[in-house]
């Protein structure tokens, strides 16, 4: 049976990218390591295969040497073969330089539960405070013209009994057991020593014998604070504002949080907004649509004035320029689109109906003229039945 090329044994094409070499290596690590294989001779040479086989194309001058020579044109106590043997993390260090001691410490991670690899923390580490997301709902006016408001937002602040220490008054925090008070442990797993955070600490170094009453032993207590937020002119729905620093509290001295405020604009009855434009409804009568003549309509700066010529159809758009919204960006505003509908009228009285049969009889004796698009519509629908 003919030996495995590099690729086969990676399961991947001669043409392939690194990074597809890189995750099909990590793949096939995880899936063939010893230690998730205890005992079983052919995944443990699986594992030296695929080992050796990384090595050599995750280097761009072995792999130019092998597509060319095949394996004699690669080194093999270089490339971890069978006079290399396993050879332990120090033989693999050499193997494929830093494309290789990443994706092999990638896979540190994976095994030993997120661990920080060989060269973890030393002592406690500082940690930086979670993010607070805080949901504002404003009008539209607010979001067109911006403006200052006050929020009421969920917070952490230092205990005042313990003064953020976690411990009962009068008392200390001591060194961790677990870890000494470095903040670190050493994990072994089969031939590997991985360093990661201490699970009984947390990476503090240090733990509460004697909690706060009051804090439970956090340091922390919740709590709320009022906090102004400056809303810019022009911001839309779903965009956010980010407050530096207003999160959760770190850990170490490590750095507070940021608050994000998520802006929901509510519904508004008159306008409806596409982007940077306005659009609205604007109803008139069916004797301003046959005359013409001003209207007043509404806008997010006052009141304004159109003029609405002499026969207008029910559908005509009217764009009223500059009385939109601002962009946030380039500061350019929008523009406002009235869509024109006649409002039929209701509730006549028997005098007003007559007068409008009187008034349709005396428009149907001028013809054509009064109705072009419903004499047009008959005559196209006599040719469809002919």
């Amino acid at each position: 049976m003919a030996e495995q090329s590099y690729y086969e044994i990676l399961g991947v094409e001669r043409g392939a990218s690194q990074d597809d070499i890189k995750k099909a290596y990590r793949r096939l690590a995880m899936k063939y390591h010893p230690d998730r294989n205890p005992g079983d001779k052919t995944a443990e040479e699986k594992f030296k295969q695929i080992g050796e086989a990384y090595a050599v194309l995750s280097d761009e001058q072995k792999r130019a040497a092998y597509d060319r020579f095949g394996k004699a044109g690669v080194d093999p106590s270089a490339a971890g073969g069978a006079g290399g043997g396993f050879g332990g993390f120090g033989g693999f260090g050499n193997m494929g330089g830093g494309d290789f001691q990443s994706a092999f410490g990638d896979i540190f991670a994976d095994l030993f539960g997120g661990g920080r690899g060989p060269r973890g923390p030393q002592g406690p580490q500082p940690i930086r405070g979670n993010d607070i997301r805080f949901e504002l709902e404003i009008s539209l006016e607010d979001a067109a013209h911006g403006r200052k408001m006050d929020i009421r937002v969920p917070a952490w602040d230092s205990c005042s009994t313990c003064h953020g220490t976690g411990c009962r008054p009068g008392t200390h925090r001591k060194s961790c057991p677990t870890c000494g008070g470095t903040g670190t442990v050493r994990v072994s797993n089969g031939i590997f020593h991985v360093q990661q955070t201490c699970p009984h600490c947390q990476g503090t170094g240090q733990v509460v014998s004697d909690p706060c009453p009051d804090c439970q032993g956090s340091g922390y207590k919740r709590t709320a604070r009022v906090l102004e937020v400056s809303i810019p002119a022009g911001i839309d729905d779903g965009q956010r504002i980010r407050l530096s620093g207003k999160g959760e509290p770190g850990v170490n001295g490590g750095a507070p949080g940021d608050l994000y405020v998520q802006i929901r604009i509510k519904p508004n009855d008159v306008f409806e907004r596409d982007g940077d434009d306005l659009h609205m409804d604007l109803p008139i009568s069916f004797v301003t649509a046959a005359l013409g003549g001003e209207v007043e309509v509404p806008t997010l700066d006052g009141k304004s004035r159109i003029t609405i010529p002499e026969g207008t159809q029910g559908g005509k758009t009217f764009r009223l320029r500059g009385k939109g919204i601002v962009n946030m960006r380039t500061r350019d505003p929008g523009d406002l689109f009235l869509h024109i509908s006649i409002e039929t009228p209701v509730n006549l009285t028997s005098k007003q109906k007559q007068l409008l049969r009187d008034f349709e009889s005396s428009i149907k004796a001028g013809g054509d003229k009064h109705n072009p698009k419903t004499t047009s519509f008959f005559d196209r629908m006599k040719n469809l039945f002919k």
